[in-house]
């Protein structure tokens, strides 16, 4: 064999190697990169992320969708606290179609407008995550994050998601 010939079938070994990682299911696209800072993140079925927010400790953030009889906002709001997703407070408008306030779970207190807020619910979330099954533009689920709605609707509609507040790894001492 000429040596040009084995120069040449070197340079295809590479290629070579990587099609057969290709085909042996290795994979092609890195991980998430490694968490610097908390965040606010929604993901969806896949595991592929669809809202990715900085979230400091003691920062909050809602969930806002449309009553799906009556039409008006509903609010569940969150905390970063001491490094738990908290549910603080829900606001409700009305008593329509099961909304209620249950005695023992926070304060309910008037909102000066015909609706209510139930305060002080302090309920951490089981593993800092739950899941959502987004509903329709007519519900049009939102996150609310310094007053900035970001329409989970939009980005996945009648699709579930798991909305959770994603912590960097402890440093080592």
């Amino acid at each position: 064999m000429h040596a040009s010939h084995l120069i040449a079938g070197r340079a295809w070994l590479p290629a070579l190697l990587l099609c057969v990682c290709l085909a042996a299911g290795a994979p092609a696209a890195a991980a998430d990169p490694p968490l610097t800072e908390a965040r606010l993140e929604v993901r969806d079925a896949d595991g592929e992320r669809l809202v990715s927010l900085p979230m400091p400790e003691g920062e909050g953030w809602c969930l806002e969708w449309n009553h799906s009889v009556e039409g008006f906002a509903v609010l569940d709001c969150y905390r970063h606290r001491d490094g738990r997703m908290v549910l603080t407070r829900s606001h409700l408008p009305d008593f329509a179609a099961g909304l209620d306030h249950i005695p023992g779970r926070g304060r309910q207190v008037s909102d000066g407008e015909g609706g209510y807020w139930i305060e002080a619910i302090d309920e951490p979330v089981p593993g800092n995550a739950y899941r959502l099954r987004v509903g329709s533009m007519r519900v049009d689920h939102r996150l609310v994050v310094d007053g900035v709605r970001t329409s989970l609707s939009r980005l996945a509609a009648n699709e579930r998601v798991t909305i959770r507040l994603a912590l960097p790894a402890p440093t080592p001492d």
